[in-house]
């Protein structure tokens, strides 16, 4: 008896502490400051911001005044934005579209802010905006709030690491107005590597092939059943989704794409994915087993807090956030 009560007490605080790890994302999701409470500022050069605080951004529930934002979220990315930088800028000037680009720098500790804000006085503010989080998010706030602060009638994700193709871009825009709702105006196309899996899975090493394969039929038995890429770091979303979805997002840092696909599917949102040319660039931050852990810990918690209630879907936040 005594060596069972020995054991339990030697085993509590690691119960304790895997409790609170699970937890964890729970917690912050009431803990954090409301994604809409957030007034960022960006410099504009041709006013001379750069002593003040700057000018605030727009709200994602004003009239798109833009044809398409580019989100580009980046932590510690001076070593590999320009090139994506220099590739999307020459890809929307060539196709003479009425863009924004919008770099969201999730509290880097280098010179990423400093680099982007030369393209915003290369181009004005107008077409090229920096937006500095004072602490780091993660990757789902960074695009969260360049999400909710955009002015485009379509919004893309992109990486900051230029892993996907600019150009493919065109066969999302074409996909999107095919299949945009004719009422609500909601409508969502992914980029998407599943064809290179075959490829990919030759040349990955055995153990990450298997986590690869484990994450994806998580996904599908929890969350996403109609998207096989979820994770593609290329998304495109018609205005109106993007201002539901992202004023509802919870996970900030691990499986928010799968959030806000699963709330998506959720809405009845139309979704579409699409083949894009992908490449892995050298230089990124994930470790893979500490990855493969946080992002089955959301899988869980997503299906668990949006099942239970915990987690609601307010399809009504444009109208209590203009009467706030």
């Amino acid at each position: 008896m005594i060596l069972y009560v020995l054991a339990a007490l030697l085993l509590l605080p690691v119960v304790v502490w895997v409790l609170r790890w699970f937890f964890r994302p729970i917690r912050e999701s009431f803990s954090n400051p409301p994604a809409l409470s957030y007034q960022p500022t960006y410099i504009d050069p041709k006013k001379g911001d750069e002593s003040s605080s700057g000018t605030a951004f727009p709200s994602i529930f004003d009239t798109a005044s833009v044809s398409l934002s580019l989100i580009i979220p980046a932590y510690n990315e001076e070593e590999r934005i320009e090139i994506m930088l220099k590739e999307a800028i020459d890809y929307l000037e060539d196709r003479k579209l009425n863009y924004e680009m919008i770099v969201v720098d999730d509290g880097s500790k280098d010179n990423t802010t400093q680099l982007a804000l030369n393209y915003s006085k290369k181009l004005g503010a107008d077409r090229f905006r920096v937006m500095t989080l004072d602490q780091n998010q993660g990757k789902g706030g960074a695009v969260q709030q360049g999400m909710l602060h955009a002015r485009g009638e379509y919004l893309l994700m992109v990486d900051a690491d230029g892993a996907t193709r600019m150009s493919d871009l065109d066969k999302l825009l074409e996909a999107i107005r095919d299949i945009k709702h004719p009422e609500t105006g909601h409508g969502i196309v992914v980029g998407s590597r599943a064809h290179l899996e075959k490829k990919a899975t030759a040349k990955r090493k055995w153990y990450r092939s298997i986590l690869m394969h484990g994450f994806h039929f998580l996904v599908w038995s929890l969350a996403v059943k109609s998207i096989r890429d979820t994770q593609c770091g290329f998304k495109l979303f018609t205005r109106e989704s993007a201002r539901v979805l992202f004023a509802n997002l919870n996970l900030r840092r691990w499986c928010f794409d799968v959030e806000v696909l699963f709330m998506a599917e959720q809405l009845g949102m139309p979704m579409k994915e699409i083949a894009v040319n992908w490449q892995e660039i050298p230089g990124s931050k994930l470790k893979v087993l500490e990855a493969a852990l946080l992002m089955g810990r959301d899988l869980v918690v997503i299906r668990c807090c949006h099942t239970i209630g915990l987690w609601r879907i307010d399809s009504a936040a444009k109208k209590r956030k203009k009467t706030e």
